[in-house]
């Protein structure tokens, strides 16, 4: 058998643990910035689901943040250097779209664990698990329109088989964040928890999968899931509209807005 350390080694913003017996945990883990998705982490998210999904040793995959956040969003260094460079760009885009498609083809059922602020590509990970636990007062948003680009991520692929068109429509367009309870009252996550108790309540679910049968799940998985794979040509619209606007001025704007801690002053007229 393969030790942990061995397939798991390369990773940096990403830590392992084996909190049960067929459980792997792993952990959002980029300290001093709430767990933030930087260059580095975006492309092991995309990556950790390939060697989930081939690792012998593992029923149950369990994800969640470092400390008392799930994650923060994007790094804005990395969106800016999205916006200048076009190999980087290209880059990007890849690993967003195999983030999506390597958790909704991964043969291991995947359980979130969130709390705190769950955003940008931690929380594409976070909703794409096959069951998402929040707390009650964790801060889910989809923050694209607000940078000032098209939802892309998993927000056309998954948020409107969740919660349906008109709810996802009202929150994907004005960025309005959710809470955990107002996320599970909706439909967008599996279960609520008490703050604070968002991992145990998923550990016992992971537990639960792990003990079960496992082709059955797989299967089931597999199954439910062509759910999303038939909206697959939607989600890939959304993420190349997404990238056309990291070429724009609209994503300039925004980027400014939050550096400088200010309402963005978008432009009044599109030329779409």
């Amino acid at each position: 058998m393969a030790a942990m350390s061995d397939r798991y080694a390369r990773y940096q913003r990403l830590k392992f643990a084996r909190p049960a017996e067929r459980v792997l945990e792993i952990i959002l883990d980029n300290p001093g910035k709430l767990n933030a998705t930087d260059a580095v982490m975006h492309a092991e998210l995309a990556e950790i689901w390939r060697d989930v999904d081939a690792d012998p040793d593992i029923n149950v995959a369990l994800l969640r943040g470092a400390g008392t956040a799930f994650s923060a969003g994007g790094d804005l260094a990395m969106v800016e250097t999205v916006t200048r460079d076009f190999a980087v760009r290209a880059r990007v885009w890849k690993e967003a779209r195999d983030l999506v498609y390597n958790i909704i083809n991964c043969n291991k059922p995947i359980v979130s664990a969130m709390e705190g602020p769950a955003v940008g590509a931690g929380l594409v990970a976070g909703l794409l698990a096959d069951v998402s636990v929040a707390a009650k007062s964790a801060r889910i948003i989809d923050g694209h329109t607000r940078l000032g680009v098209a939802a892309g991520d998993h927000a056309a692929i998954v948020w409107p088989l969740l919660c349906g068109l008109a709810k996802a429509k009202y929150y994907l367009l004005l960025c309005e964040p959710l809470s955990g309870e107002e996320a599970e009252r909706i439909g967008l996550i599996a279960r609520v928890a008490e703050d604070g108790k968002a991992y145990e309540t998923a550990l016992a679910i992971a537990e639960r999968l792990a003990a079960g049968a496992p082709s059955a799940v797989r299967w089931t998985k597999y199954a439910l899931n062509n759910w999303l794979r038939l909206a697959g040509p939607s989600f890939d619209t959304s993420l190349a509209l997404e990238f056309i606007g990291f070429t724009g001025p609209e994503v300039q704007e925004g980027l400014a807005s939050l550096r400088e801690k200010r309402a963005p002053a978008f432009p009044k007229t599109s030329p779409v």
